[in-house]
């Protein structure tokens, strides 16, 4: 066990999500370079003290970690963008004051609940300044389209009054939209924060801590060796690793930058296109938001918006996680197969299980996750346990390699388990002992004090990762708050409800037209924030359940990052596939075609995200209804598969590619028949097609 980790931390010199967006890798250089990186790691310190113990008011730990967010962002401005002196004091300035406005909220915390309503001169400075710096440095981490939209809802506010019927509101004064954006929980600290403080970051910090231990090439070597040898096999390994990495990174940009650097060059000089290795790349990448156990954000957002266990969120997400990689592995298949594109070799393969036996360890912290999600714990208590317990594997690891006798080394792991595992009776507090004395023992050698450095340059790491996710969290506030103050949510929910109260299917497509069209410039977090906001309680009252109409929403949030003109997650892979990004968004489009049938159909048959039974169920028994729909689902997006593709087990013809959409699509439909139908011309094709190719699967293979 003390041979495994060390050299994987070691051969990791920079975290996969460090060069995150409007902004390059790295803390800067010289002296503020050395300030920026201690301002990520007390950022980070102190997210996890107040994760851990929480003594601290829930208004203050919102305000401080955007004010954390500003002066980390401004100052990462001003060591790696800005062109002149100049330009770095006026974003280090801006960091400053950003961190000095919720310095404000701590220290004036009493006095501002008492004089609510009343705000002083000071008070609405510092309003005014945390909005305009929440803006900027939105515009420059997450570009213009976010900002624009944050904008325009802001801007209602002020001059809704004077639009006409439906849209114009009451009017607000000043005062009072300051106070609601820049204080309170309804603004810029609202429930994104809110979760973006409490939740993300640790997940993000525990992310960047098991890459930093060697989990990527954990994963990498474990789906090179079990499907490396399938048809299309490195596209094949690019899917199952992307898989895994979602586990536990739940961003689907930051897993196409660290799993995509190996796989898309194995794709290329396999013989599969740049723009389809591209593809591939993101379209398996985007779907680790959706992958059990962690998920992305946006579960621990859905979560707490919905007032439910995170583990209802996990259990709603299973089954269409399941078919997404189910739809990704099974058009590379059809891709390969049509290339003429066999797979690796298996004596050029790593031994998957001999990898998981050389890292091993790593899997006990991911495994403890899983079991405190799932036992009823809270989502920060689970990741901050998880957390401790890597830095206790990774501080671990050097002490055991001085122990010479391996039943030595084992008791000493035994040891050290059962005093971490104390935690779940005795409390944070043992497993804070426990990491003190870890540490204070590997500051004693030289191979320990390097382990050190490594976990403070992972909580740094971390800290810089969870910018992106918790400036949009920030600002998108904004939008939220503006639905708060002003009802213009309502209407929005009551055009919905009447098109929906005689065709819920053009309901759905509304909603989903909305989310490409918001994703086009938005990353998913804002783009669920706001779309489930405003079509969540309108799928509500036309009887689509509330978890599986805001998971509809997530489901096509994610979509928006595939689809052309403005794909993030497919211009991120441009420069590994050296391709332009439209081209990589048009292959992800079409790897993804099948996969946009999922969220309709759990609408109407909700038990494809194990929700409410069906008729069948009262017939037959709730599981048999689950195995039905999801055996359905997989027919229906496999046909629609081979319509995309034109390949089965040879080409098909135009014909035949129309039969196999239409049978996809009545196996989809929820009206009388047309499963019949659907299923009868889809196994009819396919034995046709079977029948009518065996003189090719009779010829011996190629060279």
């Amino acid at each position: 066990m003390s041979e495994t980790l060390t050299p994987s931390v070691a051969s990791t010199p920079h975290s996969a999500e460090e060069a995150i967006e409007g902004l390059p890798s790295g803390f800067g250089t010289g002296f503020s370079g050395r300030i920026a990186f201690g301002i990520a790691l007390l950022f980070a310190l102190f997210q996890l003290w107040t994760a851990a113990y929480g003594t601290l008011p829930s208004q203050v730990v919102r305000a401080m970690h955007v004010g954390f967010l500003l002066l980390l962002g401004f100052s990462l401005f001003g060591n790696l963008v800005a062109k002149s002196a100049a330009g770095k004091i006026w974003f280090w300035s801006l960091g400053i004051l950003g961190f000095l406005t919720g310095i404000y909220n701590w220290v004036f915390y009493d006095e501002l609940l008492f004089r609510s309503g009343f705000l002083t001169h000071l008070d609405l400075a510092m309003g005014c300044l945390v909005v305009v710096l929440v803006f900027e440095a939105a515009r420059r981490l997450m570009g213009l389209p976010l900002t624009i939209i944050a904008g325009l809802f802001l801007a209602y506010c002020f001059f809704g009054q004077h639009l006409p019927s439906p849209l114009s509101h009451r009017g607000y004064d000043f005062e009072l939209i300051v106070e609601h954006f820049a204080f309170g929980t309804e603004g810029i600290y609202g429930t994104p924060v809110y979760v973006s403080a409490a939740y993300i970051f640790i997940f993000v910090v525990f992310a960047a801590f098991l890459e930093r231990a060697g989990m990527l090439n954990l994963f990498n070597d474990f789906a090179l060796g079990l499907v490396g040898s399938w048809k299309g096999g490195p596209a094949q390994v690019c899917v199952l690793s992307s898989a895994l990495m979602g586990t536990i990174s739940g961003s689907g940009v930051a897993n196409v930058v660290a799993s995509g650097q190996f796989t898309i060059p194995l794709m290329k000089r396999f013989g599969f296109r740049s723009a389809f290795a591209g593809g591939v790349e993101a379209t398996s990448s985007m779907g680790g938001q959706i992958m059990p156990p962690v998920m992305g954000a946006v579960a621990f957002i859905m979560a707490e918006t919905l007032n439910v266990p995170y583990a209802e969120v996990v259990k709603a997400a299973l089954i269409p996680a399941f078919l997404y990689f189910a739809v990704c592995f099974w058009m590379v298949y059809l891709e390969a197969g049509k290339a003429g594109l066999k797979g690796l070799e298996k004596s050029e393969l790593p031994n998957p299980w001999a990898a998981v036996k050389q890292h091993w360890p790593l899997v006990l912290p991911l495994g403890a996750l899983v079991y405190l999600l799932f036992a009823g714990f809270t989502p920060i208590f689970a990741g901050t346990m998880g957390l401790a317990l890597v830095v206790v594997l990774i501080l671990g690891t050097p002490l055991a390699a001085l122990i010479g006798p391996f039943a030595f080394r084992l008791v000493f792991w035994l040891a050290l388990g059962l005093a971490s595992a104390a935690f779940l009776k005795f409390g944070v507090n043992v497993l804070a002992i426990v990491i003190i004395a870890l540490v204070l023992a590997c500051a004693l050698f030289k191979g320990g004090r390097e382990t050190i450095a490594i976990c403070r340059d992972s909580l740094a790491e971390g800290a810089k990762n969870a910018l992106p996710v918790g400036i949009a969290c920030a600002i998108v506030g904004i939008v939220i708050g503006t639905l708060t103050l002003t009802g213009i949510a309502s209407t929005f929910i009551g055009a919905v409800i009447d098109i929906g109260r005689d065709n819920l299917f053009l309901s759905l497509l509304l909603t989903m037209i909305t989310c490409l069209v918001l994703g086009m410039g938005i990353p998913t977090i804002p783009n669920y924030i706001i779309t489930s906001s405003l079509a969540g309680p309108a799928l509500l009252e036309l009887g689509v359940p509330l978890l599986v109409s805001h998971m509809f929403v997530f489901y096509f949030g994610i979509m928006a990052d595939l689809t052309p003109p403005v794909a993030l997650a497919c211009f991120a892979a441009a420069p590994m596939a050296k391709t332009s990004g439209l081209k990589i968004s048009l292959q992800a489009t079409k790897l993804a075609t099948a996969g946009f049938v999922v969220p309709f159909m759990a609408v109407y048959t909700p038990a494809l995200m194990l929700q409410d039974a069906g008729p069948m169920a009262a017939a037959w028994g709730y599981p048999v209804e689950v195995a039905y729909v999801v055996f359905k689902a997989c027919f229906g997006i496999a046909l629609w598969g081979v319509a995309v593709v034109g390949f089965l087990f040879a080409r098909l013809s135009i014909v035949e590619r129309l039969i196999a959409f239409v049978a996809g699509l009545s196996v989809v439909l929820a009206l009388p028949w047309t499963d019949e139908i659907g299923f009868a011309l889809g196994f009819a094709l396919i034995a046709f097609h079977w029948w009518q190719t065996r003189s090719l699967r009779a010829a011996p293979a190629g060279p």
